[in-house]
């Protein structure tokens, strides 16, 4: 059965290692994904279509809007930079941003909740709450939503 969660998480590992690499975009790093050259990126199952069809939606959706989700993401972290940010931090958020401004067949809480799960997995202990605080401010700042940080 497959899973938007595992899908995620293959995104979250190609947003990653491209943003490591220095890559503009994730082309190269879906592509070795796919052939299992990164570490660790099938301890299981091989994806299922849809999976890789969700994943390449998101990294897509990421390389095309980077600039907007980058400042989004600035403006909703006050006194953080995204230089400085954790680069899993860093490419959690700007998946779920992705999400949150591109796909509204997905709802702000799933994108939001989904973000935070991949934080508590993958960052460290500070990350969750991060992620959650920015993402929220982000779904208030575009109209989504926002359970705190409504701007006036």
């Amino acid at each position: 059965m497959a899973s938007r969660r595992r899908a995620r998480e293959f995104a979250l590992l190609a947003l990653y290692h491209a943003d490591l690499a220095g890559e503009p975009d994730t082309r190269r790093s879906l592509a070795q994904l796919w052939e299992g050259q990164l570490d660790g990126a099938f301890s299981g199952r091989p994806a299922e279509s849809e999976e890789v069809e969700f994943a390449h939606r998101l990294c897509r959706g990421v390389d095309q809007r980077r600039q907007e989700i980058d400042a989004l993401i600035e403006n909703a972290s006050a006194n953080w930079r995204l230089a400085r940010m954790p680069v899993v931090d860093r490419n959690i958020l700007r998946m779920a941003a992705y999400e949150l401004l591109a796909c509204p067949d997905i709802p702000v809480s799933v994108s939001i909740n989904e973000a935070v799960e991949l934080a508590k997995r993958y960052g460290d202990k500070d990350s969750r709450a991060f992620v959650n605080g920015i993402l929220d401010r982000i779904a208030a700042d575009t109209g989504r939503g926002g359970r705190r940080h409504r701007r006036r």
